[in-house]
């Protein structure tokens, strides 16, 4: 059965294909061509006969060096039936679309990625008839975007970084920096990536930080009536965010750390500590850099 965060870790490519193609480029370290033209390619690999193969995304790029098909599979554990179909895949979409396939695989285990990156290789020992080489993006080769400015510089590899790192300790400390940039881009762009995010979290507590982080930034994209009241209410919701936070982590709030984030008035000074609620392992531990 196809998970959420599957299809979160290989939907991104659809989202910002050209994005991805660029963050592509600069993790892979292979000489991939600048494109002259993307396209997202039906990825129904379905024969004649009653048997259906899909590959998870198929993104076609046009070159000066040549035509590519990225073939962007999401992968979650080892399968070992993915020696035959990755393969076939390949053959099948050169066969078909007579341009050069890439096979790239993206995962959220490190095991897996190690799995993924063996050579495929068919044929008599020392003579390989078919070598499958995939490229593969995981926890390893994906950087953890945990800085404002990086992930504002890109924010499609800073949502698939947040993706990527799903399963691990450093979900949480993508989430605020993230959350932040999100409210600064195109609002119908932002729900998505947004929802994709949730989605792709395989951590419980990391998933339950992320909602309550985008809970005022969903509000106000969603709801055409609240855009008007946005500055006077948005204060408000980020100190609800920063206790919820805290209480979420289970961590005790003493009255007067709550009634000093309930006064403040500074939405930047609220957005920092929302980040750093997600550390802290004492609630006043938020006001450490603050001079107090």
């Amino acid at each position: 059965m196809v998970s959420s965060s599957h299809e979160a870790l290989h939907q991104i490519c659809q989202k910002d294909t050209e994005g991805m193609i660029r963050s592509f480029r600069r993790l892979l370290h292979v000489p991939f061509p600048e494109p002259r033209a993307i396209a997202v390619v039906n990825t129904d690999l379905t024969e004649i006969e009653p048997v259906e193969r899909r590959v998870d995304s198929l993104v076609r790029m046009d070159t000066d060096e040549g035509d590519f098909l990225l073939v962007l599979e999401s992968q979650g554990k080892k399968d070992e039936r993915k020696r035959g179909s990755w393969p076939y895949y390949l053959s099948y979409l050169y066969e078909k679309y007579r341009c050069e396939p890439v096979l790239i695989v993206m995962t959220q285990s490190r095991s897996t990625a190690r799995w993924a990156a063996q050579p495929i290789r068919f044929g008599l020992p020392g003579w390989s008839s078919l070598v499958v080489r995939p490229l593969v993006l995981g926890p390893d080769n994906v950087p953890v975007i945990a800085d404002e400015t990086e992930a504002a510089r890109d924010v499609t590899l800073a949502v698939f970084s947040a993706i990527t790192h799903g399963k691990g300790a450093d979900a949480a400390a993508i989430l605020g920096p993230l959350a932040t940039v999100l409210e600064t881009v195109d609002p119908d762009s932002a729900v998505v990536l947004a929802e994709l995010v949730e989605s792709g979290l395989v951590d419980a507590q990391a998933k339950k930080i992320w909602k309550e982080l985008m809970m005022p930034v969903n509000y106000f994209f969603k709801n055409p009536v609240a855009q008007k009241l946005r500055e006077e209410t948005r204060v408000e919701d980020w100190s609800e965010v920063i206790l919820n936070i805290l209480k979420w982590r289970d961590i005790e709030v003493p009255d007067s750390v709550r009634l000093r984030v309930r006064a403040c008035s500074d939405l930047d000074q609220l957005k920092a500590w929302s980040e750093r609620a997600i550390h802290v392992t004492e609630a006043t531990e938020l006001f450490d850099d603050d001079g107090a």
